[in-house]
């Protein structure tokens, strides 16, 4: 039987269309069916959404909002304008995995409030370690966390680091008022990571510390890509950075083994001397991703909200006008050369607002990421058990259902900080400053 040429145009016509709708339906098909043939006693539901095209995703969607039109915040108005508000949760695909998302105060809480059921869980894990303070949990997670928040957390930690930093920033601020003119990206990521590089690694300004610096900025692009890990991708070259961050910092490791041990001068000394109830210490590799992750954590959130404060300082005049009376009050009070202290900070109730909405605005991260260790029901709808939850922070930030003209700098909202019976700093504070360890 010969097949003429017509009937193959009809064939690949009529064949793409099925081919098309096939690729539309795939995920719905491998992760929703089953979910939705499972009886559920409570009728408990999956929230709206769609889960897109095998492997990819919603990605496409999620970097057009994102990347081309630069509106991130339309990703979510979307969902809501195409399935309602619901309980501000959405089904898809992200970051090769199926995910819920979450946008609304209520449900992020539930979220936040429930770490063992929700816990945490980045994307491309391997870029900052396997062994690193966010991708552990349980007892390893705790031993790790409790001496981070010991070391730069705690009032005498942030007394020494605040004696430390000040020159440094002291420094920074005379060498660009000599430039006049200067970018503040640039010299925001540099005073930062001289100070990151100090307190961690006991690093100088030098072309080691500018080396890492840009190991790091490769790092850092791949951490929330795609894992494709093909010749030019994003997730490869964070790959790539990362094998050779650890080798410096192996180096970092192997000098100070040949110190005595017992002095303690900066987070990986920290790191290579603490133990676990049996008395064993972290091996090298732990050492070197938690390092790694740490670094990752302080650098890009450190030197994006220093960059964004100084934006929004210079186009709000009067904000920085009633800041600087409130600091040259604290400076006046001091000896010639004397900096300010950790109990200075503590009274310096306008400059905290200025801090609480330059993060609030900055959305330093837009999201953070959660995996369901087992089905979960809110609402009457379920969160399938393995399956990732993104919590959108930056929806409740931006949301003027939520803050009365969002987008405007305005220190003095936080003189009454609540929306929803949650108030903000604890969405950023439980939320963001866990998955930052």
């Amino acid at each position: 039987m010969t097949i003429s040429m017509g009937e193959w145009v009809a064939l690949v016509l009529g064949g793409f269309p099925l081919l098309g709708l096939l690729l539309w339906w795939w995920n719905e098909l491998w992760y929703v069916l089953p979910l939705k043939l499972r009886h559920s006693p409570t009728g408990a539901k999956l929230p709206p959404g769609h889960m897109g095209l095998p492997c990819l995703g919603e990605i496409f969607t999620f970097l057009w909002y994102f990347k081309i039109v630069r509106r991130p915040d339309d990703f979510i108005n979307a969902k809501r304008a195409k399935y309602g508000d619901g309980v501000g949760m959405y089904r898809t695909h992200l970051f090769g995995s199926p995910t819920i998302i979450a946008c609304f105060p209520g449900i992020n809480k539930f979220v936040f409030q429930s770490d063992e059921t929700f816990i945490l869980d980045w994307p491309n894990v391997d870029i900052v370690g396997a062994s690193s303070i966010v991708a552990v949990h349980g007892k390893s997670h705790t031993k790790l966390r409790s001496y981070v928040v010991s070391v730069i957390n705690r009032p005498d930690a942030l007394r020494r680091i605040s004696q430390l930093v000040q020159p440094r920033m002291v420094a920074a601020l005379e060498s660009w008022a000599l430039k006049g003119r200067v970018r503040g990206y640039d010299e925001a990521r540099k005073v930062t990571f001289e100070n990151i590089g100090k307190l961690f690694v006991s690093l100088e300004p030098g072309p080691l510390l500018d080396t890492i610096d840009n190991l790091f900025t490769g790092l850092v692009t791949g951490i929330r890509a795609h894992p494709l890990n093909i010749p030019g991708s994003a997730y490869r070259q964070a790959l790539q950075c990362r094998k050779k961050l650890e080798d410096i910092f192996r180096v970092e490791l192997e000098k100070k083994k040949t110190l005595k041990e017992g002095v303690t001068n900066d987070l990986m000394d920290g790191l290579m001397q603490i133990k676990d109830d049996e008395g064993n210490k972290l091996n090298d590799q732990e050492v070197l991703d938690n390092i790694v992750s740490l670094v990752v954590a302080g650098y890009a959130s450190t030197s994006l909200s220093t960059m964004w404060s100084l934006y929004y300082l210079a186009k709000y005049p009067d904000v920085l006008q009633k800041l600087c009376e409130e600091n040259m009050a604290i400076h006046e009070s001091k000896s010639t050369g004397e900096f300010i202290t950790y109990e200075d900070v503590l009274k310096m109730k306008y400059t905290n607002k200025v801090v609480e909405e330059t993060i609030r605005l900055a959305n330093i991260a837009a999201f953070v990421f959660r995996l369901a260790t087992k089905e979960v029901e809110y609402k009457g709808y379920k969160i399938p058990k393995d399956w990732r939850v993104i919590v959108w922070v930056r929806y409740l930030h931006t949301n003027s259902e939520n803050f009365d003209d969002p987008m405007c700098f305005n220190p003095d909202r936080w003189n009454v900080n609540a929306y929803d019976g949650l108030s903000l700093p604890f969405v950023f504070k439980v939320g963001l400053h866990k998955d930052r360890g």
